[in-house]
């Protein structure tokens, strides 16, 4: 292809990492390696944790052609803190045009005014800017004012838990150019305007977590985390059969049924458990009651934590993802158990249609639609670019055969950046002049939203 924006979305799971590569929001190839190196959301093992990184990105940069020296990693609800915060600065006596640095300035205010000493900041979501202390706006460059100031949340994560993350990425030889919230990443793709808006419920059953997130108007309203996922689920299988672990996990996915009414007695299956003489053969009904033992167990202290929040009445349900709900008949039992609907979410991209990958293709949607607010917001807590270009950048050609290239360097993260948020502005194609002026919209309203 002649042109090329490339991001790559890093998910750290329990038990596996997965890396999507998408092309100006497009993904192009997905990868998912098994890691050793987590418990339960959490890195005991940053070496072990490297080397999984490491495979992930490895695979998809072979699998895309493209040559990836750093990537956008998520941060997991059970990490997040949120806290309201507003800054203030002075942009001139006289009054004049508000710049790049001034909002800065006012952003750089607001952080730190609702930092902790034990918390770093993963961004800041500005729901409205002030002009002179009476005028809201979305966005206040090129307008006069005398002062700025901001509202908005802060989003922070433990200093300890996010140094481990860093560590890891960059053992495996990469560098992290910014972290996205994995539950707004994830209802980025997983939701509707709607849903969104009015309310959903994201129930995402990871490998060593599973998170009730509640979205309400654009906002992470309530999180319920629960210390138990699939490998739990795994360790069942394997204990109450008496086979090895891999064995377990093969048999859950090739035969495993969320809730037993969908398992057949009379579809079985060959085991070799420990100290037994010979094959014995398991039907499903018997493999999918272990299995819903666990996951009912999962559910109903989700469903308690939502209960008590009165989030089992959003209009938008129940979505589910994760690895998983790949196990079929977890929407019924969810539905049925907590008397809600329910649904599964998946991505539809070719070579990615598998739950799993949800958290990582939305980091890169998430990512990608990302205002240049957005992006001054970033360069205040990350450090990278000192102003967001204020013409139109060109987009250099590549030959078709040439190797795609993600760089961790602070010039050419700004520069694609500002690429992906430029591009269109010169294309004569009506359609895709509408299409990215609805999605800019959309987004300013999401992020009003947010806060409002």
């Amino acid at each position: 292809m002649e042109d090329s924006n490339l991001l790559v979305g890093l998910d750290i799971g329990t038990t596996s990492v997965k890396a999507v590569v998408a092309d100006s929001g497009k993904v192009i190839g997905a990868v998912t390696t098994p890691n050793s190196g987590m418990r339960h959301g959490q890195i005991v093992d940053i070496d072990q944790t490297a080397v999984a990184i490491s495979r992930a990105l490895k695979g998809v940069a072979e699998k895309t052609n493209a040559k990836i020296y750093s990537v956008v990693a998520g941060i997991p609800v059970g990490m997040l803190q949120l806290e309201t915060a507003t800054g203030f600065a002075n942009v001139g006596e006289e009054g004049q045009e508000v710049s790049n640095e001034d909002v800065k300035r006012t952003i750089r205010s607001a952080i730190h005014a609702a930092a902790k000493d034990d918390r770093e900041a993963i961004t800041f979501l500005p729901s409205r800017f002030l002009i002179d202390g009476k005028t809201e706006v979305d966005d206040p460059r090129k307008m006069i004012a005398r002062s700025l100031g901001v509202t908005g949340i802060l989003l922070t994560a433990p200093t300890g838990s996010l140094h481990n993350i860093k560590k890891a990425i960059e053992r495996a030889g990469y560098h992290n150019n910014f972290f996205v919230p994995t539950p707004l990443a994830i209802s980025s793709v997983a939701l509707n305007e709607s849903e969104k808006t009015f309310g959903s419920v994201i129930i995402d059953l990871g490998g060593g977590v599973s998170t009730a997130t509640v979205i309400k108007e654009g906002q992470i309203k309530y999180a319920n985390i629960d210390l138990e996922g699939g490998s739990d689920i795994t360790n069942d299988i394997s204990a109450v059969l008496s086979i090895s672990k891999r064995d377990a996990e093969q048999i859950k996915l090739d035969y495993g049924f969320a809730d037993p009414q969908f398992a057949s007695k009379n579809d079985k299956f060959a085991i070799n458990s420990v100290g037994s003489n010979g094959q014995q053969m398991i039907d499903e009904v018997y493999l999918s009651e272990i299995i819903n033992a666990r996951l009912e167990q999962i559910l109903t202290r989700l469903g308690k934590g939502l209960a008590k929040h009165n989030a089992l009445k959003q209009p938008g349900g129940i979505v589910i993802t994760g690895g998983t709900s790949l196990l079929q008949g977890i929407d019924s039992l969810t539905a049925n158990g907590l008397n809600v609907k329910a649904r599964i979410y998946q991505p539809d991209q070719i070579g990615m249609r598998n739950p799993i990958y949800t958290a990582a293709y939305g980091i890169v949607n998430y990512s990608y639609k990302m205002l240049e607010v957005d992006y001054l917001v970033n360069s205040v807590i990350y450090g990278f670019g000192q102003n967001v270009v204020e013409e139109p950048v060109s987009k250099p050609k590549t030959s078709k055969n040439s190797k795609r290239t993600v760089s961790n360097s602070e010039s050419e993260t700004k520069e694609a950046y500002n690429r992906n948020k430029m591009s269109a502005r010169d294309d004569s194609s009506t359609d895709e002049e509408n299409n990215n002026q609805e999605k800019t919209n959309g987004l300013k309203s999401f992020f009003k939203k947010f806060f409002d």
